[in-house]
């Protein structure tokens, strides 16, 4: 079978004969499946994407597998179902990068206007993926998310997790973190950060984009086991989501935030300074704690304005090379493959 090496990406998509000079047939829908050790799994999945695709009539359907460094048979058994199986094409990363990185080249080897993050476990069936691309090929939303149905081993950690989003983001639907449906252009506009996938709703919401849910049953891991742990999780998800709901906040405006942080000590300070005048002029006696109030005030206050200059420069920067990225991954897509 022949095979591209990019860096640490390798690249299989053509059944042995098959002319890749020849132009590739449009897709509809891409169904991106990062998989880390998942060579259990993985034939099942096909066999039953198979016959979803095939029972839904005037939909094109492509599967892009994305091994993400697994240490099992998952790339040789990718290899052998896309004998099998034409509508399936693969990536291998040679290290573990994440399900970020994974969803990423996925989403440049893609070519349907209409993209699907799904599991390789068969937690979630891959008979349930029409029902998540019908709201956008209707043009009823831009993405559609599902929320699990059924208990899970991770149910009170998601509980706390949404909640917590809900209320920070405003974004009101049941699971934030679950399979997703979105066009394209979703991807345009997330940043490029590891845990961005566990965010795409809000971001997406954000940047206007219409948003749909949808119920999805959860089943018990068909193979292997889970590759995240539960509670060492929870902090880690609450600074990430701090640290996103900044980004949204005052990301391309981060002078707004130390501005203002660095008007309120100038207040204070100048309002310390006053009282100390006045208390001065009354009794001829000084208070040294409120002038070394006020100079703290003055120096902290400063260092919020600069930091939210530099900050300004640093969000500038920022947005063009998300220009250059977008460009940059738009001419990998349309790359012919040599």
């Amino acid at each position: 079978m022949s095979t591209e090496t990019r860096g640490h990406v390798t690249s299989s998509a053509l059944t042995p004969g098959t002319d890749r000079s020849a132009p590739l047939e449009a897709v509809d829908v891409s169904v991106l499946v990062p998989a880390k050790d998942e060579a259990e799994n993985l034939p099942l999945f096909m066999e039953q994407a198979e016959a979803t695709f095939g029972a839904v009539a005037g939909v094109r359907f492509e599967v892009v597998v994305v091994d993400d460094g697994s240490e099992d048979r998952t790339w040789a058994v990718l290899q052998e179902l896309q004998r099998r199986y034409p509508f399936l094409r693969t990536e291998r990363h040679r290290s573990r990068r994440g399900i970020a990185d994974a969803l990423r080249t996925g989403y440049l080897r893609a070519r349907g206007r209409v993209l699907v993050f799904y599991p390789a476990d068969l937690q979630f069936k891959p008979e349930d993926i029409p029902r998540l691309v019908a709201p956008i090929l209707a043009d009823e939303a831009d993405m559609v998310t599902g929320f699990k149905q059924g208990d899970y081993e991770k149910q009170f950690v998601s509980g706390i997790y949404n909640r917590l989003s809900r209320t920070l983001f405003h974004v009101n639907v049941k699971d934030l973190n679950s399979v997703k449906a979105y066009r394209r252009e979703v991807m345009d506009g997330l940043p490029v950060r590891p845990d961005w996938h566990r965010y795409m709703v809000v971001l997406a919401a954000a940047q206007g984009f219409r948003i749909a849910e949808v119920p999805v049953p959860l089943y018990p891991r068909h193979a292997g086991r889970s590759k995240f742990a539960t509670w060492h999780r929870i902090p880690i998800g609450v600074l990430d989501m701090l640290s996103v709901w900044f980004e949204l906040r005052f990301g391309q405006k981060p002078l707004l935030a130390f501005g203002m942080a660095g008007a309120g000590l100038f207040a204070i300070g100048l309002l310390a300074g006053l009282v100390a005048l006045g208390w001065l002029a009354i009794t001829g006696e000084g208070i040294r704690p409120v002038w070394t109030l006020i100079q703290t005030c003055l120096i902290v206050g400063s260092i919020f304005f600069a930091t939210g200059l530099l900050g300004e420069q640093i969000a500038g920067q920022r947005a063009q090379m998300r220009e250059l990225q977008r460009q940059l991954d738009e001419l990998r897509s349309h790359r012919p493959t040599t």
